[in-house]
């Protein structure tokens, strides 16, 4: 064979291992079925326009694009009988999807203990006109149920209250006008994330997004990032960027498995940038060290399976299992000390009962406490 033929046959096996490439990562992409609804409010007709929601909305809607999402819905300034409609159409689209996520930016307030996203041509005379003219949070969430694998809605809404200075009092639970209050999902798999905890405000600034959107657009949809170790990197740089004057909280639990928005396999096109594996898992390892919990190593070891830190998160988690292990073994000698006294013979009891829980405890795999000792 000639160089020329040996080059030719060269280009023809890259170009078709490239084509495989292409083939097999799209059909990963595809492989989720993943919808988004993004409202951003700002052109408020009765309070204080706000400049930062409709950009925020618009950024955070190519985000989605970029990432793969089959469909994005991109809402701006809508009135109330336009959000309700776009509510409604995204839960149809929400249906029997993998992944479903919803981001507001706007006005949000809390009202008799119910949370409540502002349309722009909302009037608000009265506290008991919010039932009328806004939409609660319970409509937004709900859009997402249909979802299979990740229920996700996003707020950044928490600002101050731009009609409690006008608005008059009829409701004895009536706002005191700063942010949201707490939120309990019941649904599985299902996460709301305030730009700022309950009861506390967002910090605007002069910068071209809000600090929340800001860390969102820089963290979220990372390939293969779990989506609790992506809101804990959005939590730290929402408090490094505002000087920690705004802490944003995630509502709500996932089970143990990791998540992630983005998989792994897919070169997402985001315009960012993203750090070097080693600073990112340092920066998740010490995140999730704050959690400490057997479920939380898990779900690091998910998403950093190898490497320094993997090997640090394993030994956190092998103690954690060893402490278990500890407890059930104490429990159960303890349940059999007292079911068969020996005063005389205390030392001999004690090394038979540690003998027979040791091998009460072996036999019965993810069993412990008092349902091992009662074998």
């Amino acid at each position: 064979m000639s160089v020329a033929d040996w080059q030719k046959s060269t280009i023809r096996l890259i170009a078709g291992l490239s084509l495989i490439f292409m083939l097999f990562t799209a059909a990963e992409a595809h492989a989720q079925h993943r919808v988004a609804l993004v409202i951003g409010n700002s052109d408020y007709r009765n309070a204080a326009p706000l400049p930062k929601p409709v950009k925020d909305a618009a950024s955070m809607a190519n985000l989605f694009k970029d990432a793969g999402f089959d469909t994005v819905v991109a809402e701006t300034d809508v009135g109330y009988v336009d959000f309700k409609r776009a509510i409604r159409k995204f839960q149809d689209a929400a249906n029997d999807s993998d992944i479903a996520v919803v981001f507001y930016a706007g006005h949000g307030i809390e009202i008799d203990g119910v949370n409540y996203l502002v349309p722009v041509d909302a009037t608000l005379a009265t506290d008991s006109d919010v039932q009328d003219e806004a939409v609660r949070l319970d409509r937004l969430v709900n859009s997402v149920e249909g979802a299979k694998q990740l229920r996700l809605v996003i707020l950044d809404a928490s600002r101050a209250n731009p009609f409690i200075k006008t608005m008059k009092h009829t409701m004895a639970g009536s706002s005191k006008g700063q942010g949201l209050t707490r939120v309990e999902p019941t649904s599985s798999n299902l996460l709301i994330a305030y730009a700022a905890k309950a009861g506390s405000t967002v910090d605007d600034d002069d910068s071209e997004h809000s600090p929340f959107t800001t860390s969102l657009l820089a963290n979220l949809t990372i390939p293969g990032l779990d989506i609790r170790l992506a809101f804990g990197r959005i939590r730290d740089q929402v408090l490094k960027i505002t000087g920690n004057r705004q802490e944003p909280f995630v509502y709500g639990a996932l089970g143990s498995g990791a998540m992630a928005i983005v998989p792994a396999s897919i070169p997402a096109k985001l315009a960012r940038t993203i750090p070097s594996t080693f600073d990112a898992a340092r920066q998740d390892y010490e995140f999730i060290s704050k959690i400490g919990t057997k479920s939380a190593w898990q779900v690091f070891l998910g998403t950093y399976p190898t490497g320094l830190f993997a090997e640090l998160a394993r030994a956190n988690l092998a103690g954690l299992q060893q402490k278990e292990a500890n407890v059930c073994l104490l429990d159960c000698v303890g349940e059999r000390l007292h079911t068969n006294t020996c005063d005389a013979v205390a030392d001999v009891c004690f090394e038979m009962a540690e003998k027979e829980c040791h091998a009460v405890i072996s036999n019965s795999a993810d069993k412990c406490g008092s349902d091992a000792s009662r074998k």
